[in-house]
């Protein structure tokens, strides 16, 4: 029986999340007099994360599934005991109809590590609609993970389902089946077609005691992978991550990407030249889905504008940008992080070997207001980083990964470890 669910647009989001078992906050330290603090409850932070974006114009996004199971592949950058699943049909026309759902640790391509499958329930049930426009969130799955590990997320859907809500280049290969629910399948017979998006899935999130907290990097391509290999984990949110879970316990957040390729600030990207991909809402619009309401989130990495300046887009059709624009939404995003008591760390924009004379000066412009400006909480310099010293205006020829516009898995690298790890750590 397919369970129907009341409408939860994106505004119910957060309360959602809070009203779901396990969401705990961890306990403070103890009393004056020197008795030991109890050791910390579970609660939920990000262990996973892709920002939605409406469907292409051509290809599976546009035209959705019908009797096939999707088994999506995402990388946890920290460990739990417990993990819950976030679905979108943000974007959808229809009711999106899942009729069963499974998790499994990954042990190569589609094959699950044989005894580590669950069943997923949403409210108890096995199967679930999400209404056209909104979202939810599993129940508590008692599957542990590893960091810097692969989870499968298996959903059949009966479908037909189309226009679908996705994430149209994970930079991770991902698997549909043949046709019928193949979510119990540990091996990968079933699984002959590959994708490298992901479909409806917006968040794996896990229970856990040592994680303080999640950071939300948001952006662009840069953000997002770039043109680094697919499978590879070698974003540098990954490398951060990887930097991350080596704090002490109780004071090492997780961190989530919230980046799409081609996305602005402050207009939207539209499509690809194949029309196959998305290039998603402005910052200004998803902003509040993709980074504020995140479970835990507690700080934001924020790294975009070269889009912006790429296409000299201002805020309204037929205007050209300037550097006051930019830095008005930069600052309004700001605002909203702050107003929901989340630190709003800048990233400075990296060289871009595609702006013209105009694109380059109000980069520089921007970059210098990032610099000095007090509504960055903390600034990471990644134009610093990256740069050539003997030409300032382009990437450094290592960090080159080709296009003059993104970087090397060396330069990947050197943008994790660019990161202060003071700006998010938790103190005390």
């Amino acid at each position: 029986m397919i369970r129907r669910l009341p409408a939860l647009r994106a505004h119910t989001w957060a309360a959602l999340l809070s009203a779901a078992p396990l969401t705990v906050l961890a306990v403070g330290g103890g009393p004056a007099t020197g008795v030991p603090a109890p050791p910390p409850r579970q609660h939920w932070v990000g262990g996973w994360a892709a920002a939605a974006g409406p469907p292409g114009t051509t290809g599976p996004s546009a035209t959705g599934f019908t009797d096939r199971t999707l088994r999506l592949v995402v990388h946890v950058g920290a460990g739990g005991t417990a993990l819950r699943i976030r679905l979108s049909n943000e974007y959808g026309a229809t009711p999106l109809d899942i009729d069963a759902a499974t998790v499994a640790n990954r042990r190569a391509g589609a094959a699950a590590v044989p005894g580590t499958r669950h069943t997923v329930t949403f409210g108890g049930r096995t199967a679930t609609t999400v209404p056209a426009g909104a979202r939810t969130v599993s129940d508590p799955v008692g599957l542990p993970t590893e960091p810097d590990t692969d989870v499968l997320v298996s959903l059949h859907l009966p479908g037909p389902n189309g226009p679908t809500t996705y994430h149209g280049w994970a930079k991770q290969t991902s698997y549909v089946s043949t046709a019928g629910d193949h979510t119990a399948d540990d091996t990968a017979g079933a699984y002959p077609t590959t994708t490298t998006s992901w479909f409806y899935l917006q968040g794996v999130d896990l229970a856990t005691r040592d994680a303080d907290g999640t950071v939300v990097a948001f952006g662009d391509s840069l953000t997002e992978g770039g043109l680094t290999a697919n499978d590879s984990n070698r974003r540098w949110t990954d490398d951060l991550a990887r930097r991350l879970v080596k704090l002490p316990p109780g004071h090492r957040p997780t961190v989530v990407n919230a980046g799409i390729g081609g996305n602005r600030i402050l207009t939207p990207g539209g499509y690809n030249a194949s029309g196959s991909i998305n290039l998603g809402d402005s910052a200004e619009a998803r902003f509040g889905r993709d980074a504020l309401e995140q479970p835990g989130a507690r700080a934001v990495i924020f790294l975009e504008g070269t889009n912006d300046l790429g296409g000299l887009h201002g805020p309204h059709p037929g205007e050209q940008l300037t550097a006051a624009q930019l830095t008005a939404g930069i600052s309004a995003l700001a605002a909203r992080a702050h107003a929901a008591g989340l630190r709003f760390h800048c990233g400075t924009l990296t060289p871009n070997g595609k702006l013209s004379d105009l694109g380059e000066k109000i980069r520089e412009q921007v970059n210098t207001w990032l610099r000095s400006t007090p509504t960055c909480d903390g600034v990471i310099d990644f134009d610093h980083t990256l740069r050539d010293p003997a030409d300032p205006h382009h990437l450094l020829p290592a960090y080159d990964a080709g296009d003059g516009v993104h970087p090397t898995d060396a330069g990947l690298q050197a943008m994790a470890d660019t990161v202060d790890l003071r700006l998010l750590a938790a103190q005390g």
